[in-house]
């Protein structure tokens, strides 16, 4: 049987950058041609970065990428890498526009593609058939889809070639895969993470192995891109759904790998099916050892994302630190200890800003948290701020509870400006879902870091970081007493977050089902809620969007985030029961 020497490149492109992203593609290129591999395979998008949403409406765009799929081959050739073969996966066009739906739909000029380089040409183009339209995809807005799969020769075995969303579908192409008679099916993907995404993802790729007879070569890219966290996974199953090689998961990787492939048959192609044969030399040197990497647990895969989202939106984004208000509890401790971890306590500023009504445990639970992480910390109190404005405007009530966020806003956002940190938001998706936060004062940042993480899964994750510190050594980031405290946004005398909010193992529970599983009132009665408290907090939600259509962004780990996941009215009013 034919054998290949696979290399599945795991790189975090950042849109737009395509001198950089190529760069990543090269260095990858150069270590596998170093360890012999007769293949390199990198991920959607990988030359310029995923998603690039209405990117793909400019032709200067489009021609520059186009332009970069050439230059790199080029460079390639030149550096002695042309024997190499390598699929890239890139944005193409522009071309003729072609209507996507009715007569006064948007047109898309561009197409999802991967090419094969080699000998410092373009051998061959594939572009994505299936284009999703769900969740937090808008492909079927951007792309045209194509219609032809590509199937590359390679030392006697055949290589059929795929774009992510290509593999999930039923048909298609991958009808096709199994009628060409391929031996190896190379799928580039940009696939986010989401929680439990594995428990479909690896079934998918397996299945699809026994269903098309095949070796399946599954290859991701992996980083943050604003509110995206893509997690790598890279992975190679045989044709028994045995896996051969795994990457690690929230890391750059260069994933090397020896398959023995099915020799190639003289069946007739199908329709739409375009074969076209490399050279490729033979495969030098012993086998290469297994690489496969075992996916950390639930907890530490949910943190990893969150570290992730945050370091990449730091760094591609060019920010020097960040800073955040340190009130004591347990949101922003967590969100301190996850942005020391993305890019280092010294580079994160921690402001404790009490008023009259915070807790010498609250002041102290900061304090606690700035020595145990080491971060920079300073004390600026609010009481002389707030007095005169409450005082000339005779606030009372929610009114001055609200004051109290946004003078800690402003001085968050000052010290934002004098030193050009970026200001992180501390709150929960708990407290996004029903509104509780204060517009433009607690609300107010550029990125939330814990924005997809339900109150209950803070304190978990708090828990597990804590035992991870302990396990090393090291001294556990958060306070005990900052998770085993009452929540409280101490606005007020002895204010604790229950006094407006059902316990929140009812309250995430009813969210859950309401946002993430999107159920109608009745649906989440008939799961054991109490009537009034559903109706209590669907009005909650239903009235918060304004809110939240306002919010930083923050890194998606769920099936069902706020923002591009989740698209509702803000003027609307439901039927009353």
């Amino acid at each position: 049987m034919p054998r290949l020497r696979l290399a599945l490149g795991q790189t975090n492109p950042m849109v737009g950058d395509l001198a950089a992203n190529s760069q990543q593609i090269f260095e990858a290129a150069r270590r596998a041609s170093r360890q012999g591999a007769d293949l390199l395979a990198v991920g959607e998008m990988a030359l310029s970065g995923y998603p690039i949403e209405d990117l793909a409406s400019r032709p200067s765009f489009l021609l520059a990428a186009h332009e970069a799929v050439d230059h790199l081959a080029k460079r390639l050739q030149d550096a002695g890498l042309g024997d190499l073969i390598v699929v890239v996966g890139h944005p193409d066009g522009p071309f003729e526009p072609r209507p996507i739906g009715t007569s006064n739909a948007p047109t898309a000029i561009a197409q999802n593609r991967a090419s094969v380089l080699q000998h410092g040409h373009v051998k061959a183009r594939y572009a994505k058939h299936h284009l999703p339209n769900y969740s937090v995809f808008d492909e079927y807005r951007n792309f045209i889809p194509g219609d032809e799969l590509l199937v590359l020769r390679i030392k006697g075995a055949d290589v059929a070639v795929i774009i992510c969303e290509d593999l999930w579908r039923d048909g298609g192409p991958l009808a096709r895969v199994l009628e060409a008679d391929a031996g190896l099916l190379l799928v580039i993907n940009a696939s986010p993470f989401e929680r439990d995404k594995d428990d479909e993802r690896l079934p998918l790729v397996t299945r699809r192995a026994l269903e098309t007879d095949t070796t399946v070569a599954y290859v991701n890219i992996v980083g943050g891109q604003d509110d995206l966290v893509f997690d790598g996974d890279s992975v190679v199953v045989d044709g028994t759904g045995g896996i051969l090689a795994r990457a690690p998961q929230f890391a750059e990787h260069l994933l090397v790998v020896d398959v023995e492939i099915a020799e190639a048959t003289a069946v007739a192609l199908p329709d739409n099916v375009r074969r076209v044969e490399l050279e490729a030399a033979p495969v030098a040197g012993p086998a290469p050892a297994a690489d496969i990497a075992v996916p950390p647990d639930d907890r530490a895969q949910l943190w990893n994302a969150l570290v992730l989202g945050l370091r990449d939106y730091v760094l591609k984004n060019r920010f020097p630190s960040v800073i955040l208000g340190l009130s004591g509890g347990i949101d922003s401790a967590v969100c301190a200890a996850i942005a020391a971890d993305a890019i280092g306590a010294h580079r994160v500023w921690g402001v404790s800003m009490p008023s009259r009504y915070s807790s010498d445990h609250s002041r102290s639970d900061a304090d606690d948290l700035a020595d145990n992480i080491g971060l920079n910390y300073s004390v600026e109190p609010i009481a002389d701020l707030v007095l005169p404005i409450e005082t000339q405007l005779r606030l009372t009530g929610t009114a001055a509870e609200n004051v109290q966020a946004r003078i800690r806003a402003i001085i968050l956002m000052g010290l934002s400006n004098l030193d050009g940190h970026l200001v992180l938001t501390t709150g929960n998706k708990t407290e996004l879902s029903v509104g509780y936060s204060t517009i433009y004062g607690d609300s107010a940042g550029g990125f939330a870091p814990i924005k997809d993480v339900p109150k209950l899964l803070v304190w978990e994750l708090a828990r597990w970081r804590n035992a991870v510190a302990v396990a090393r050594g090291e001294v556990p980031p958060i306070p005990q007493s900052s998770i085993s405290k009452p929540p409280s946004a101490e606005l007020r005398p002895d204010q604790t977050d229950q006094d407006s909010l059902p316990p929140y193992e009812m309250l995430d529970g009813i969210l859950d089902a309401c946002i993430t599983r999107a159920l109608g009132r009745e649906d989440v009665i008939a799961l054991g809620f109490d009537e009034d408290t559903v109706d209590i907090v669907t009005t909650l939600v239903d009235r918060s969007e304004w809110k939240r259509r306002q919010g930083a962004i923050g890194p998606k780990i769920s099936g069902m985030a706020f923002g591009r996941d989740r698209r509702l009215p803000i003027t609307y009013r439901p039927s009353t029961p």
